[in-house]
């Protein structure tokens, strides 16, 4: 057994994966979840369950936050009487695996480390396959000295490769970069895959030709495999797709960096959520095209 305990909150599907791998390599983990019912596969292998994010901090040397977005992650740290932040105490480690805007996570920064705590910025490329099989990948922002001390836990987590960007916000700014470009590769897949399929090119023929040139991307190629079978089991849904557009919009904003091509992209996972696609997978909006 690790010396080490980890607190995961928030059980989605990344976080309830990440406590499975904390869990698979021996280490003692609280979690907190606001439905209790999400916890129990984890319960049963051995996890305490914590009642607030503050009860599991106070239970635990290192605290992983993975929610959906800035208001969740505001509530898990800073809620007045639940607040995880209230229970870091020197020496303990805080990281914030949430895809979130970089200005909220260096607030966040500023708040936690005046409490004497290392704090990372850390959100992971991946998604649940890539969890269960221990391959994430993450993109770090914070001190290296702090990455040293929780660096073991990281690869228990189920990541294989950390890539230390900078310091506290730039690993945020990486993972919008990574998303917002992956969600422009599928949207002009899918839009392209439609107007092929109106000259009477099926789109496993076109995914077929497009899959043998050097101009696909790996992650395109299987995003168009999903939309071909129209596979859309939500692996990363739209709805936060087109929440990871308006962070990383948000942050163009504030740097006066122009982002025109994701203003436009944008537009379409949103229309795909007026359709009613909001749930499914990335490779839902293939469905206004093909």
């Amino acid at each position: 057994m690790n010396t080490k305990t980890v607190a995961v909150i928030g059980l989605g599907a990344m976080g309830s994966r990440i406590a499975q791998n904390l869990l698979n390599s021996d280490y003692s983990v609280v979690v907190y979840n606001r439905t209790s019912e999400k916890a129990q596969p984890l319960i049963k292998q051995g996890a305490v369950f914590a009642t607030t994010p503050r009860v599991a901090v106070e239970q635990s040397d290192v605290a992983i936050s993975m929610v959906t977005d800035d208001e969740s992650s505001r509530q898990v740290w800073l809620a007045p009487e639940t607040g995880a932040a209230w229970e870091l105490t020197p020496g303990k480690v805080a990281i914030e695996m949430s895809t979130l805007t970089v200005d909220w996570v260096r607030e966040l920064n500023k708040i936690i480390t005046q409490r004497e705590v290392g704090f990372l910025d850390a959100p992971v490329v991946g998604s649940r396959s890539q969890a269960e099989a221990g391959k994430l990948i993450s993109l770090v922002g914070g001190e290296i000295a702090t990455l040293d001390q929780v660096q073991s836990i990281l690869s228990a987590a189920g990541i294989t490769t950390i890539q230390r960007v900078g310091p506290v916000g730039q690993g945020m700014a990486m993972k919008l970069a990574v998303n917002a470009l992956f969600g422009i590769q599928v949207a002009a897949l899918a839009e392209l895959l439609g107007m092929l399929s109106k000259h009477e090119i099926e789109p496993s023929k076109a995914m077929e030709c497009l899959g043998d040139l050097p101009v696909l991307s790996m992650a395109a190629k299987g995003a168009g495999s999903l939309i071909v079978a129209q596979n859309h089991a939500p692996l990363f849904p739209i709805t936060l797709v087109e929440k990871d557009f308006r962070y990383v919009l948000q942050t163009a904003q504030g740097l006066a960096a122009e982002l025109p091509t994701s203003s436009a992209v944008i537009d379409i996972y949103r229309a795909a959520i007026a359709h009613g696609y909001g749930n499914e997978n990335i490779t839902g909006i293939g469905q206004l095209f093909v």
